[in-house]
């Protein structure tokens, strides 16, 4: 299939290529302009993620965790969207309940439309 057509992602299929006892990340989308990834941290795991180069929007698929964004704690739950500028430091803490997020980062070198 050409990097220029539509795609489709199963999600249940998706959610395999993460599972396990460890924190996984699979990457199941790269364009020119934007990469998707499926990010899984069991409960009591530790994320270990520093700050991107790139603007990235999280979709929580399941389970509860805590966002830090500097100083500040958020509470993360199913069905929240969550946006992180880029090269700011944040990390899931405190997760409670396995989690799995959609997450998608946008490139790097394209500039942003005004």
């Amino acid at each position: 299939m050409s990097p220029d057509s539509p795609q489709s992602y199963d999600l249940d299929e998706l959610k395999q290529r993460v599972r396990g006892p460890e924190p996984r990340f699979f990457e199941f989308l790269r364009s020119p302009g934007l990469s998707g990834a499926l990010y899984r941290l069991p409960a009591g795991s530790n994320d270990l993620q520093g700050p991107h180069l790139e603007d990235e929007v999280y979709l929580v698929i399941e389970g509860r965790a805590r966002l830090r964004v500097g100083g500040e704690d958020r509470d993360v739950r199913p069905g929240l969207v969550l946006f992180i500028p880029a090269n700011v430091r944040h990390a899931f803490v405190e997760i409670a309940e396995d989690l799995t997020l959609l997450a998608l980062f946008s490139a790097t070198d394209r500039p942003y439309d005004t």
